[in-house]
């Protein structure tokens, strides 16, 4: 096999490979990125057989062919070369000579033969808008469960009808779900799967770089999900189990309701937060006519305290939280106001984005729901 590349197009490619390349296997090979050669492109397959990545770019292929070559150290290498035409051919014994300018190098690389094959990906189920599929990821990835034990809450549910688009994660503590109206029409009844977290996160790296209107085609079989995006396809396994009923865990009415602003109101848990058992991340919000009192202590070291003035009249309460939980609701929110809704101190709290009007985008996104719950903490 060979070709010639430009050393921009197969840096970019070859970066997306990062993320999905098995770095520490006792499959060799797994470390390694696939690149095919013909009709005028370079095809790159990266894959941990968990996740799996396809992109191409262009080439001028002077020979047809395949090879595997170290995807970590082939990107580090190529991205030092100039912005040039890079040369690659592969010999028999599955070397590679690679030429750029003054630059001459050989690196080892391994036969196709041995490289897992990838499904091939069914016809689509729909479109999911990119920049509407990344705001959904980063207003849930934060709430997936972290314990490996909880196989089914180490990713989030995901769900499409002929109108919406629905994403939810929890790790029992908390739940975030966002909804977004999105019209996939032939969508029969609702689709319902389990997206890993590695997946979302590739997904992001795969949107982040894709042009303003862009688009994914979603299609899925019996044990992976696909994710096509132009020339670039992403791949993943779908977890097994089932989810929980999330609907038992949303509150259905909420006795009390207050607005904040949210720079106010993330300034403010961040200082009172430093105050806070480092293990824990307790604070409290105490409620009272007119204002909200903010609090965290770490027993003899050290307290802290901050009252905002807030529109409320209803019974004193004191509530605890992880202040984390908080912080990573206002992180990723787009609106400048949101709404804290709750019941008692033993109940759940819910955030909001506060209400945007149709046509007055100034305070975030239109068009979609985002609830999270977290539950309280004893203190």
């Amino acid at each position: 096999m060979e070709f010639s590349v430009k050393q921009s197009d197969m840096v970019r490619e070859l970066n997306l490979s990062q993320g999905v390349v098995e770095k520490k296997t006792t499959i060799p090979i797994l470390s390694n990125v696939l690149i095919e050669s013909g009709d005028g492109m370079i095809h790159l397959t990266a894959t941990d057989l968990e996740l799996g990545v396809r992109c191409s770019c262009p080439a001028r292929i002077i020979k047809a062919g395949s090879c595997t070559l170290p995807a970590r150290r082939l990107l580090d290498y190529i991205r030092l070369l100039p912005d040039a035409e890079v040369n690659f051919k592969v010999m028999d014994n599955q070397w590679a000579n690679i030429v750029c300018g003054r630059s001459r190098s050989r690196i080892a690389g391994m036969s196709r033969e041995s490289y897992p094959e990838l499904p091939a990906m069914p016809p689509s189920l729909g479109e999911i808008p990119a920049a509407i599929l990344s705001a959904m990821i980063q207003k849930t990835i934060f709430s997936i469960s972290s314990e490996e034990s909880r196989f089914t809450l180490n990713g989030a549910q995901l769900l499409m009808t002929d109108k919406a688009l629905t994403m939810v994660a929890t790790d029992g503590h908390r739940l975030a779900l966002v909804e977004h109206k999105v019209a996939n029409p032939g969508v029969e009844g609702v689709y319902k799967t389990l997206l890993p977290k590695k997946a979302m996160q590739e997904l992001l790296k795969l949107a982040s770089d894709a042009d303003e209107g862009a688009a994914f085609l979603f299609s899925g079989d019996d044990n992976h999900l696909f994710f096509q995006l132009g020339e670039r396809l992403l791949l993943s396994r779908k977890l097994t189990g089932n989810f929980p009923d999330f609907d038992r865990v949303l509150p259905k009415t909420q006795t009390h309701q207050v607005h904040f602003g949210k720079d106010e109101m993330k300034t403010t848990i961040q200082r009172v937060s430093q105050f806070s058992e480092e293990r824990s991340r307790a604070i409290r919000l105490q409620f009272a006519d007119g204002e909200m009192k903010v609090f965290s202590s770490m027993s003899d070291t050290g307290e802290s305290e901050e009252t905002i003035a807030i529109d409320y009249s209803g019974p004193a309460t004191d509530i605890g939280f992880n202040a984390q939980y908080l912080l990573d609701f206002l992180g990723a929110s787009a609106e400048g106001a949101f709404s804290f809704l709750f019941n008692e101190a033993q109940s759940a709290g819910e955030m909001r984005p506060a209400a945007v009007r149709d046509g007055d985008k100034k305070g975030g996104e239109v068009g979609y729901t985002y609830r999270y719950v977290v539950m309280p903490m004893r203190i």
